[in-house]
């Protein structure tokens, strides 16, 4: 194919998985962020893997093909479709007007063909232009679906394929993608490519999943005591990683250290941070056909089923109340904990040591620090190596220079916000809006009601062009409204600096949620976790002594007379939000 600047690939075999190519193209243009990615990893196996050196682990990009961006084209201009994509209607409506649409009929031979030669899951996923580009915060703003890919008739699997294809293309004129766009100045005529890929995994009776769904990073804005932040970070969670893009609980390690245990303060606190459920492709018997749902085939199970699929000996330490002590592996009787100690501790299949190593790669082959996502499947009843797919890469922003803030520093007069858990770096100033949940009468229970509130003083605020400082309680982000405020990173896209609180009854480690910090670090904004034994954390009292400019039944939104300072030092994770002259603090 040919593109503007775009690598030249093998035009798509209708063979699949029989083809040698494992990196195919459907049309010309361009092949979006999230493809050029899965390129630059593609290469730099290719070129850099010591696979001889790696015996246990098979380390690869699942079989793919790309629909570039001329399909899309051919898509919105034969359906006549660029006015819905203008209209500003609600998502819903939107993706129904996709729906009615027909793909090119150009393309519909090649779609057949692979859906009749796979009979395995497939994940569709969007590739846009802006999306995964370093310094465009568009991860995570547009829809990937999966389908089972198991119906007995051809014309169905087919039929699934082409409402997931049109359900992301619609994706791209979401309220979410409008906003971002209206926030960063993106281009007003988003393209978007569609990735065909592969789902890693195995499937166990109605369910197919992956062993191991994680993210790495070169940079950990969250290390912890005697860690440094270019030690990195790893994330792991049982199945799919929807888990960790939607900020659930997940397991979280130094690769250099990967023995090392979170700072809890007894095995029995860990039980109660670890994850619990997990997503999967729904395979056999459809749901009620829902196409404009992103998780149409996705269900959540718990660890007894994981349990009954055999998946969970090299996952889990067993947990024993009486001694309140933690065994890794399934060998003996109590309750599993999802610690993955024998992948960890044990280096099962060399995946620990080929992680670090891939992160490593990546780094060089992106010529900066880099994210990983990845997927592992293990069948050691087999015999076989471990398999690593990668599903993205892409740049991380690194720290910067020029802020230096020492302890005393974060409970000196005039600070409204201290403290030593920052993610970001630099100063933003300026900032004359807050917004903040109160926290008298906070309850997770109303966390839905809540995130509902921001989004509209949210909006009023974009449109006027004002970015504000947002303060809240547990995960930001988090799909799970128990573990925090289930926004997505649209609905607070004009905060400038985020305040995460964290509450005496109810701690909950800090999400790393792929997607929401990736836009983050994009965005220039800091995040600050708060915990309850801050020697400054939140001046709550002068919060509410301000003047409030609106206020809902959760939320207060104050207007300052003079601007907020952020200051964050990268270096020491230490942050402040000074308030301003004419402004005293408590």
């Amino acid at each position: 194919m040919e593109g503007t600047g775009t690598p030249r690939f093998p035009d798509f075999d209708r063979r699949f998985f029989e083809s040698r190519e494992d990196f195919t193209v459907i049309g010309s243009g361009d092949l979006g962020g999230k493809a050029l990615g899965l390129v630059l990893v593609k290469r730099m196996l290719e070129s850099d893997w010591p696979a001889a050196s790696h015996p246990g682990v098979e380390a690869g990009i699942p079989r793919l093909t790309v629909l570039a961006t001329e399909v899309f084209d051919r898509f919105m201009d034969e359906n006549g479709l660029r006015e819905v994509a203008r209209s500003g209607w609600s998502d819903d409506r939107i993706a129904h007007a996709f729906q009615r649409a027909s793909l090119p009929a150009t393309i519909v031979g090649d779609l057949r063909a692979l859906v009749e030669s796979v009979r395995q899951p497939l994940a569709v996923r969007s590739s846009s232009l802006l999306e995964d580009a370093l310094g465009r915060p568009f991860a995570g703003v547009y829809a990937t679906k999966m389908t089972p890919n198991d119906a007995l008739d051809p014309g169905t699997r087919f039929q699934r394929l082409a409402e997931a294809i049109k359900f992301v293309y619609a994706s791209t004129f979401f309220a979410g993608a409008r906003d971002y766009l209206a926030v960063t100045g993106g281009a007003p005529e988003e393209k978007m490519a569609v990735v065909i890929q592969e789902v890693v995994g195995r499937r166990h009776g109605s369910r197919f999943y992956p062993d191991v769904s994680g993210v790495a990073r070169s940079l950990n804005f969250w290390a912890g005591s005697g860690a440094h932040p270019e030690e990195g970070v790893v994330t792991l969670a049982l199945g799919l990683g929807k888990t960790i893009v939607d900020g659930g609980l997940a397991w979280s390690y130094a690769p250099t250290r990967p023995r090392a245990n979170p700072p809890v303060a007894s095995p029995r606190d860990l039980v109660k941070l670890s994850q619990v459920k997990f997503w999967a492709v729904r395979m056999g018997r459809p749901p009620e056909c829902d196409p404009v749902r992103e998780t149409e085939y996705l269900e959540q199970a718990g660890l007894p089923e994981a349990e009954a699929d055999g998946v969970l000996p090299p996952l889990v330490s067993t947990y024993d109340s009486a001694s309140d002590r933690m065994t890794p592996g399934a060998g003996s009787a109590g309750a599993r904990v999802l610690t993955f100690a024998p992948l960890l501790h044990h280096d099962l299949h060399g995946v620990a040591d080929a992680l670090r190593e891939l992160l490593a790669l990546a780094e060089r082959s992106l010529r900066g620090p880099a994210e990983v996502e990845f997927a592992v499947t293990l069948d050691a009843s087999r015999d076989l190596p471990a398999r690593i797919g990668f599903l993205q890469a892409r740049r991380m922003l690194a720290v910067g220079e020029g802020v230096e803030l020492a302890e005393q520093d974060l409970s000196a007069a005039g600070v409204v916000v201290g403290s030593a858990h920052v993610m970001g770096h630099g100063v933003a100033e300026g900032l004359r809006d807050l917004i903040y949940v109160r926290p008298s009468g906070f309850h997770f229970a109303e966390s839905r009601r809540i995130a509902g509130e921001i989004e509209a003083l949210n909006h009023r605020l974009v449109a006027e062009g004002r970015g504000y400082v947002l303060l809240g309680f547990g995960r930001w982000g988090s799909s799970d409204p128990w573990l925090g405020i289930p926004v997505r990173w649209a609905q607070i896209s004009g905060a400038r600096a985020i305040v995460e609180a964290t509450l005496p009854q109810s701690p909950v480690d800090p999400s790393q949620g792929s997607h929401f910090f990736h836009n983050l670090t994009s965005f220039g904004v800091s995040y600050f976790t708060v915990r309850p034994d801050e020697a400054r954390g939140v001046d709550w009292a002068w919060l509410d002594t301000r003047p409030a400019a609106s206020e809902t039944e959760f939320v207060r939104h104050v207007r300052l007379e003079a601007p907020l300072r952020v200051e964050v030092d990268g270096r020491s994770g230490r942050g402040v939000i000074r308030a301003g002259t004419g402004e005293a603090t408590t």
